[in-house]
Order: C-alpha cells, then structure tokens, then sequence
C-alpha cells in the first residue's frame, strides 16, 4: 500500500514521526511516496504535479485520491470501503495533493475519491489522519478493540 504526496516534509519533524508510527502499524506497511511541489501559475501547477504523481501509478494499482468533493464517511463504512478496495486490487495507492489540489487528469484515474470533510487541514496532518484511518480501518475489519463504536 502507497501514499503518493505532494510536498516534501525531509522526514523529520512531529507529523512525519506520527505518519511512520501509523505507517508501520498497517499490514503491508503504508510507504510513502513524496513529490516537490509544482511551480508556476496554478493550472501549471497541478498539470506537473499530476504528470509527476500519475507516472508513478503503476498500472495495476487502484488509486483512492482525496479530494474535497470525495465521499465523506465514518470509519466503520471506511473499514467496508477498504475490503471492497482490497478484493478489487491487491495495490492500492492513495493520493494527496499539493495546496491548488489535484488535477482532472488524477480524479479521472482514481477508482476512488476520498474527502476527510470540509474543513481545509494541513497537507501534513492530512498524510497522519489517512495513516491512522486506514490503520482504524484495519482494526475495525479485524475486530480488535482499537475503536470503540459507541460514545462514553
């Protein structure tokens, strides 16, 4: 399993440390795949920044890009949704985008789109909260007690 990032973190710092303590916990491994930024004016930007990210799809890979206008959902449908990704493709990537979003030619490549909600959060934070969700994910399906369904 691949994220596929815009933007470099230089793996250090508080996000990156919390990104690999999920990152390892999932089963494969979630590894992480980071591009530069692009540069230039806005459509410039997200075409280098789709070139770059859809030459590193590889072909048998069923992509799940986060997008604002993705499905909004609650872990547990999240835990189903990942099942059905997994019995699609065996390969899955998930892909961020940099700060103008990702490119048509990217959200016409994916199988899925993702949204993590309304609100416009950090692109690193955005790279902790997939990690620990697709971890939740993994746990629900499991049926370990990690998440807890009801509230105190």
């Amino acid at each position: 399993m691949r994220l596929l990032a815009i933007g470099k973190a230089g793996g250090k710092g508080p996000e990156m440390e919390l990104f690999a303590r999920y990152a390892k916990r999932i089963k494969p491994a979630l590894s992480l795949v980071e591009f530069a930024d692009g540069v230039g004016s806005a459509p410039e930007i997200k075409r280098r920044e789709a070139d770059a990210l859809l030459n590193a799809l590889k072909p048998d890979e069923f992509l799940i890009a986060l997008d604002q206008d993705g499905t909004t959902t609650d872990s547990p449908a999240l835990a189903s949704q990942l099942a059905n990704w997994q019995e699609r493709s065996k390969k899955l990537a998930f892909c961020i985008g940099g700060a103008e979003g990702l490119d048509s030619a990217v959200l016409a490549r994916a199988g899925a789109k993702l949204s993590l909600g309304p609100l416009t959060w950090p692109h690193m934070l955005v790279r902790v909260m997939l990690a620990e969700q697709i971890y939740r994910a993994q746990m629900i399906l499991a049926g370990h007690p990690y998440h807890r369904a009801g509230r105190p």
